[in-house]
């Protein structure tokens, strides 16, 4: 069983199973096509109406919030490997009864079932690169398995299309093929990581830790900021006169400017300050998302996807980054968890948030959000000193 790796640990170069572990991310994200296309499978295969898909995706929905936390304290209990491999396993299952269901009621359930399942790598994973890199490592690893989910995304996107249009049901299969793979190679390839001391008291320790919570908080406010770009900007635009299609392409400037510019980036950026960096980063995702304000055309629309993708590169290593910082050796899972779930409570604000401001016209939208951003901007840098104190104790 592999220990605590050491804050001291020499080279900055990454250990053969955190490569390992990449590998199977980019695969996993490669052949994970349901979840893009869900809505799309239940109203073409099912059949099913605007509200029984609303249902169904907000049964999805609470799976996935709820998974976050779920997997968290299993890989502290249970493991690391034991919890991925696990949670791939039912994932792969989930993802064959959903494609076998039908009626409403089944597939709902189903449905809440493989939101449950789909993310519980994430956390595993998070704490796994803990465990397994020293700290002045962690926002180049934690960048680069940010990469290898966008790499992973844009094969799906393209794959998933092509299903979503010849053979919806058979890309239920494809996904839980390509779950089972990302399995069996960390079962093979990537030792258990977990540190060996008992662990106790753990939502005890979040519960009680004011740094995390307040973190969490930043967390929640960034997750709500970011998840404008797929909730409430495809309806602001249509009403800016914008295609469908041109807004796809536009938005497919985020997934190419993410493989393009992550590595040298992350790189550079892991030898900053994380909390600078997230503060730095959210401010920039912000200042994008208000200059949406003023887009008339898809060429405008270009450039405020630029600004935020720029801030999303930043942001994307130096969350794990200050979580695997606050966090005991022990409860990296049930600390990454939490902040999952954070996100995902953001996310679900966020079209809540949007459908709110958005009657209000552009100004007060964009406005809104900006200071969101803003305000998470500055709770990171606020946090900067506790995190900071926190790390010198690593």
């Amino acid at each position: 069983m592999i220990t605590h790796t050491s804050p001291l640990a020499g080279p900055r170069s990454l250990p053969r199973p955190f490569w390992m572990l990449w590998l199977g991310i980019v695969v996993n994200r490669a052949g994970a096509m349901v979840q893009p296309f869900l809505s799309v499978y239940l109203t073409r295969v099912q059949g099913f109406g605007i509200g029984e898909t609303g249902a169904v995706m907000a049964a999805f929905g609470v799976g996935s919030v709820l998974s976050h936390v779920v997997a968290g304290r299993l890989a502290d209990r249970f493991g690391r490997r034991v919890t991925l491999t696990g949670g791939m396993l039912a994932t792969s299952a989930s993802m064959v009864l959903m494609g076998a269901a039908t009626g409403f009621a089944f597939v709902a359930v189903t449905a809440f079932l493989l939101g449950l399942t789909i993310e519980s790598y994430r956390p595993a994973s998070q704490a796994m690169v803990a465990d397994l890199v020293p700290p002045s490592v962690r926002p180049r690893a934690y960048g680069l398995l940010f990469w290898g989910v966008n790499l992973g995304y844009a094969v799906a996107m393209v794959a998933g299309g092509w299903f979503a249009d010849h053979g919806a049901t058979a890309m239920f299969g494809v996904n839980a093929a390509v779950a089972v793979a990302f399995a069996v190679l960390v079962w093979r390839a990537v030792p258990e990581s977990r540190p060996t001391e008992p662990v106790g008291g753990a939502w005890r320790s979040v519960l009680r830790d004011p740094v995390m919570l307040a973190f969490s908080v930043v967390t929640t406010a960034y997750g709500a900021l970011y998840a404008q770009a797929f909730t409430t900007l495809p309806l602001a635009m249509a009403g800016q006169g914008i295609s469908g299609t041109h807004f796809g392409l536009v938005m497919a400037l985020n997934g190419v400017l993410i493989v393009a510019v992550q590595p040298l980036a992350g790189r550079r950026l892991s030898r900053l300050d994380p909390n600078r960096v997230l503060a730095a980063g959210t401010a920039v995702v912000a200042t994008g998302f208000a200059l949406t304000a003023f887009v008339h055309d898809a060429g405008g629309l270009a450039v405020t996807v630029v600004v935020w993708t720029a801030g999303e590169i930043a942001v994307a290593g130096s969350i794990p980054t200050i979580v695997s910082l606050l966090a005991p050796p022990t409860l990296q899972g049930t600390y990454a968890g939490v902040s999952g779930m954070s996100w995902s409570v953001g996310a679900v604000l966020a079209p809540v948030l949007g459908s709110l401001l958005l009657p209000s016209g552009p100004g007060p939208l964009w406005g809104g959000v900006g200071v969101v951003g803003m305000t998470a901007a500055f709770g990171a840098v606020a946090l900067g000193g506790p995190v900071r104190r926190r790390a010198a104790f690593l």
